[in-house]
């Protein structure tokens, strides 16, 4: 578990659970606390399936990544990142071109204290501790200005994390904000759970009463957040339907139904 000087430090809340710290717990890793762990086991009665759903959330970044670089990308703002674990976007990014650079943002802490470790020796990376709602404070932080050029395209990744906002902070105005504030030749890469079976209505009332946040929204209202943009084959699709590296079975599961993706082009 996590060093308690490094938790102290860091100002970590150990008291309720973390978006981030949870998703650490449905990927195995080891950066989470009892309470993160507790949540998990709740989410698990309704959807026993939820470790599969975060392994298919990271296949398919590291897909979508692998699809932006083949297109020319060579920058990237990860936007409410998580913590660092395997096959994190700057790994597949810069495999695929070394000279990519990313900037990754999230408010909890604890991503900030990781992030620092495994990016110490990664001059072309960075981790940016701020709410990805305030757009202006991300946009013009000197991490972000150091290593993202906005005169060339960038690949803008919302993955799993815009359930995460009410629909009252607006978060179709703050994907807006910042596709607005790239250039044409960019792209908008998003995951999100999906109200898609009575298995994630059940989920949505346990993340909102547990978390606090946890929208489920639906294949119509995930696919509103990319109006304005070429939205790319094979459109918002449950995420093991989104350009598979090998066939999926035509009957999906509840877990493969529970996070719908795409990824759309400014132009």
């Amino acid at each position: 578990m996590v060093d308690k000087r490094s938790e102290w430090n860091a100002g970590i809340d150990t008291t309720r659970p973390s978006i981030a710290r949870a998703y650490d717990v449905v990927l195995n890793g080891k950066d989470n606390f009892e309470v993160d762990r507790a949540f998990v086991a709740e989410i698990v009665k309704v959807v026993p399936e939820i470790y599969d759903v975060a392994a298919y959330n990271r296949q398919i970044l590291g897909r979508g990544v692998r699809f932006l670089s083949g297109q020319g990308i060579t920058q990237f703002v990860d936007l409410g990142s998580g913590l660092p674990t395997v096959e994190n976007t700057h790994q597949v990014a810069q495999r695929a071109n070394p000279d990519s650079r990313v900037v990754y943002v999230d408010n909890d802490p604890m991503v900030l204290v990781h992030g620092r470790a495994l990016l110490a020796e990664n001059d072309r990376t960075a981790v940016i501790t701020s709410d990805l709602r305030d757009t202006t404070a991300i946009l013009t932080d000197p991490a972000f200005k150091n290593l993202i050029d906005l005169g060339r395209p960038v690949g803008v990744l919302l993955v799993g994390i815009l359930h995460h906002l009410h629909d009252d902070e607006d978060p179709r105005g703050i994907v807006e904000a910042y596709m607005a504030a790239v250039p044409p030749g960019s792209y908008l890469f998003i995951t999100h759970f999906c109200a898609s079976t009575q298995e994630s209505r059940d989920a949505e009332r346990k993340f909102l009463a547990l978390l606090g946040t946890g929208r489920f929204r639906t294949q119509e209202e995930i696919t509103a957040f990319f109006d304005g943009f070429e939205l790319l084959e094979p459109g918002i699709v449950p995420l093991p339907l989104w350009r598979p590296d090998e066939p999926v079975s035509e009957k999906l599961t509840v877990g493969q139904q529970l996070m719908y993706g795409g990824i759309a082009y400014k132009s």
